[in-house]
């Protein structure tokens, strides 16, 4: 895992780099925007998106983001990159509070762009975000899946995480929970 600076505003939020040498994590930005609305399909607005996303949505959404990481907030979303220049393959999010997990508990969600899907990158994403999530404080790591989302379900399993007791959304909902101590050794 690599961390470094880039010199602007909120240093926290903008030294948060991670790779692997073949993907890189780092903080949503504005100018992400038009590559997310580029990259958003049926499958990211059915599984992550819950809607179709606009430019003022989305915007507002990574300005939400931005806050999270300036304020030490729960939520810590990343554009997953791709290459030197840093092309956005998809995002990755964790939420180290929130409904229906316990203290110490980190939900993980994340979502690549149809050309970027089916090379392993999403596995490689949920173990950096991993790892930098243990490095945070937190314990576990919780993965919620729908049963009619299969690929997903296979990212978690292939990233070391094993299934845990299934529960259901505020909108009834069933989840397949993928559980994984953070402090045991990656796959």
């Amino acid at each position: 895992m690599v961390l470094r600076g880039s010199g602007v505003k909120n240093p926290r939020m903008q030294e948060v780099k991670l790779s692997d040498g073949v993907i890189t994590l780092s903080p949503l930005r504005l100018d992400d925007v038009q590559a997310h609305l580029a990259g958003e399909d049926e499958l990211l607005v059915r599984w992550l998106n819950g809607g179709p996303g606009t430019r003022e949505g989305i915007e507002a959404y990574f300005r939400h983001c931005r806050e999270q990481w300036d304020t030490a907030r729960p939520l810590r979303a990343f554009g997953i990159r791709m290459g030197a220049d840093g092309v956005l393959a998809g995002t990755i999010d964790l939420r180290f509070a929130g409904e229906g997990l316990a203290p110490g508990q980190v939900n993980v969600a994340y979502g690549l762009y149809p050309s970027w899907r089916r090379r392993g990158l999403a596995t490689r994403a949920v173990l950096l975000a991993s790892q930098y999530a243990a490095n945070e404080g937190g314990g576990e790591a919780v993965i919620q899946v729908e049963p009619d989302n299969p690929a997903s379900a296979a990212v978690a399993q292939r990233a070391g995480f094993t299934p845990g007791k299934p529960t259901r959304s505020k909108d009834g909902t069933r989840l397949d929970r993928y559980i994984r101590n953070l402090h045991a050794a990656a796959p």
